[in-house]
């Protein structure tokens, strides 16, 4: 065992604790047990991280109380389905009305270790405490997730993403460290940055990227520019968080096939960090649950009702070793669809094996028609006359709803019949009528950051 007795909580990790480079797991009996012993490890973990903030955060004790509930009552999974969700706006709220933390922060402010949050484009930000022991816990699983996708101790790992407010490059940095790869944290959203990136990654040779896929692809893109082949990198895991993209088949292939190195699909919120959660093992049959670190449930967005697997439904998540802002039945807003099928791997967790779909308020209803921006970019992504870069155009210039694409061209073509298959395969796609519209390499604006590309012009009202 790497770990205390199940009885203590949190957990306390031996700091010293490596597996041997060519072990697959790092953790074999939590990574392979039953379905049944998980049932009761993740339970013991609900209830003591229940009683936890039951007794210091009012925001949890109060909802709480409102249902009929304590901790006590939480004797089986099935009865944790009745703990009310909550939702990112409660938490704002909350902060708004007890600042700065919010009346769930667990933890006396003295104990706070590192502070991160949301960047506010959505409404008030929020602030993420984190004390030093979530710290800890929080690298010591990111390196037994990494670990799962093939990062050993000998991997050299490129960060390619912005240091801020931002928590998935300092999730994969302590998760790198902890791990005892060696850690090249780049970073990234500096004016001329890219290019710098290509002279490093050219020089130190990294085995291993982090960041978002459309920044990898921005990296790639500038690399060519320079004549220099992305393959010579020399990498071979490229793992990505804060946007859809590793989990787009059409688009997982093209960072394949431009970098020469599998592509792994993870993250689940910063709010639940550790954001590693989910994520693909190196077979890459879709995004493991780990349960035994945050509890993942699949519900039914309108009922909020648990849903069986094979269905598809918002994922719920709840941590289960957070001191400082535990989250408990923390409501995505992503849509997703879930399976317990076996893996190539071994590992016994659920997964999602289309990754997540999308993020539900992102869905564009155009016509009668749920369209997600995930699958538009599939279909693009999916013809290699086109670039990386698109924009997704939705209007109302009369009585109906139009859908329009702005699609780069990587090289020249005959544009009429390119159209022509671009647009039937959107309709096949989509079940309706989109126009595409070409436009010249670089005509679009590329982002260090995640990439926006939906302009909604339809009056409000």
């Amino acid at each position: 065992m790497i770990h205390a007795a199940e009885a203590a909580w949190p957990l306390a990790y031996d700091p010293a604790y490596r597996p041997p480079s060519d072990v697959p797991y790092w953790d074999v009996a939590l990574e392979t047990m039953s379905e049944d012993e998980r049932a009761s490890v993740i339970l013991g973990k609900i209830q003591r991280v229940m009683a936890w903030a039951y007794e210091r955060a009012p925001f949890y004790r109060t909802r709480w109380q409102a249902a009929g509930l304590e901790p006590g009552d939480v004797r089986s999974l099935d009865d944790f389905s009745r703990v009310p969700t909550i939702a990112k706006a409660d938490l704002r709220a909350d902060q708004a009305a007890h600042p700065p933390f919010g009346s769930y922060l667990c933890i006396d402010p003295s104990e706070i270790f590192h502070i991160h949050g949301t960047s506010g484009t959505s409404g008030r930000p929020t602030a993420f405490a984190w004390s030093r022991d979530d710290y800890d816990r929080i690298a010591e699983s990111h390196a037994r997730i990494m670990w799962s996708f093939g990062l050993r101790p000998s991997d050299t790992v490129f960060v390619g993403s912005i240091f801020s407010l931002y928590v998935g490059s300092w999730g994969a940095l302590a998760g790198i460290e902890r791990l005892g790869a060696a850690a090249f944290p780049f970073g990234a959203g500096v004016p001329g940055m890219t290019l710098q990136a290509v002279s490093w990654m050219q020089q130190m040779k990294p085995t291993a990227f982090y960041g978002t896929p459309s920044y990898a692809m921005r990296i790639a893109e500038t690399a060519r520019a320079e004549g220099i082949d992305p393959r010579d990198f020399g990498l071979r895991i490229m793992f990505f968080s804060g946007e859809p993209g590793a989990g787009i088949p059409a688009t997982k292939r093209l960072i394949e096939e431009t970098f020469g190195a599998i592509c792994i699909d993870s993250g689940s919120m910063g709010e639940v960090t550790p954001w590693m959660n989910i994520t693909e093992c190196e077979h890459r049959t879709g995004m493991h649950l780990w349960q035994d670190i945050v509890y993942t449930e699949l519900l039914d967005p309108a009922t909020m009702r648990p849903l069986p697997y094979g269905a598809t439904g918002t994922p719920v998540y709840t941590q289960l070793m957070r001191r400082g802002q535990p989250m408990i039945r923390l409501v995505s807003g992503d849509q997703a669809e879930w399976t317990n099928d076996p893996c190539p791997c071994g590992r016994t967790y659920p997964r999602f094996p289309r990754g997540i779909i999308g993020r539900i308020d992102d869905m564009l209803v155009v016509r009668g028609e749920n369209i997600y921006p995930s699958a538009i970019e599939d279909v693009l992504h999916g013809f290699p006359e086109l670039g990386i870069e698109f924009e997704i155009v939705v209007s109302r210039p009369k009585a109906l709803d139009e859908l329009a694409v702005r699609a780069e061209l990587a090289a020249p073509c005959d544009e009429g019949e390119l159209r022509e298959r671009v647009m039937a395969q959107l309709k096949r796609q989509l079940g309706i009528r989109a126009e595409i519209a070409f436009v010249p390499a670089g005509a679009i604006a590329r982002t260090d950051l995640k990439s926006r590309r939906v302009r909604d012009e339809r009056p409000t009202g």
